[in-house]
């Protein structure tokens, strides 16, 4: 079964599917010129998705950050290393990209493992 979490008018925020979250790209929803701040928002976000999901940020696989310039790598560093647990670090990736708005300094999205105490199955 596929179940769509937070769903918009052309996409979901997350697709649930065969023990795995996929993520779609997250942007902040404050539109603050602050980095930093913005990756904050979306980390906030993705945690919010993957809790509806039934699984947490201890679960991560796989994560691409979208920076509109990649100077601000360490903006989004500063509050991405509170983030993940250290014990389960997602493999990640960091590119360099436009993003749709040019409000939006930094996109993230990600697939996490769903199986774990407390983790919803569908």
């Amino acid at each position: 079964m596929i179940q769509g979490l937070a769903e918009e008018q052309r996409l979901s925020g997350a697709i649930v599917q065969g023990g795995l979250v996929w993520l779609a790209g997250r942007v902040a929803d404050d539109d603050s010129p602050d980095t930093g701040g913005q990756t904050a928002d979306v980390l906030r976000q993705v945690d919010a998705l993957l809790e509806q999901a039934g699984t947490h940020k201890r679960r991560p696989l796989s994560v691409t950050a979208v920076l509109a310039d990649v100077r601000d790598a360490p903006a989004v560093n500063r509050p991405w290393d509170g983030s993940p647990d250290p014990a389960t670090k997602p493999a990640r990736t960091t590119v360099e990209a436009a993003l749709v708005a040019p409000s939006w300094p930094v996109g993230i999205t990600g697939v996490a493992a769903l199986d774990g105490p407390g983790a919803r199955q569908t």
